[in-house]
């Protein structure tokens, strides 16, 4: 199928307990799990890819919509260029790279790249 650029892509919820909700989201949905270290787990089997972050945060709006784009640097200008606001710089993990920016309406969302 392939990424695409501007399509949403990945959805990213902050869990205090990854065990607890991996658990839940097992047995209620059939999701699986797959964990990249002690503070983040992916789903899969969901209908669109995702992801929990161990955080003690609370969680204010609920998800991080993860955009997919092939030229962080270019995207990210072109956010900025629109009026949004970079709210985390550029950074890697495994898989690849991405950024946070908020819209003019203060929503966070993310944009990555396997480049």
């Amino acid at each position: 199928m392939g990424e695409h650029n501007n399509h949403k892509n990945y959805l990213e919820f902050k869990a205090g307990n990854l065990e607890e909700v991996k658990s839940f989201y097992q047995e209620c949905f059939q999701w699986r799990f797959k964990d990249y270290g002690p503070d983040y787990t992916s789903f899969s089997n969901s209908g669109i890819a995702g992801g929990f972050e161990r955080s003690e945060d609370p969680a204010v709006n609920g998800a991080l919509v993860v955009l997919y784009h092939s030229d962080l640097e270019s995207i990210k200008e072109t956010i900025l260029r629109n009026g949004g606001i970079i709210s985390n710089e550029i950074f890697s993990f495994p898989g690849g790279r991405r950024f946070h920016f908020m819209d003019p309406s203060g929503n966070e969302l993310a944009v990555w790249s396997d480049r």
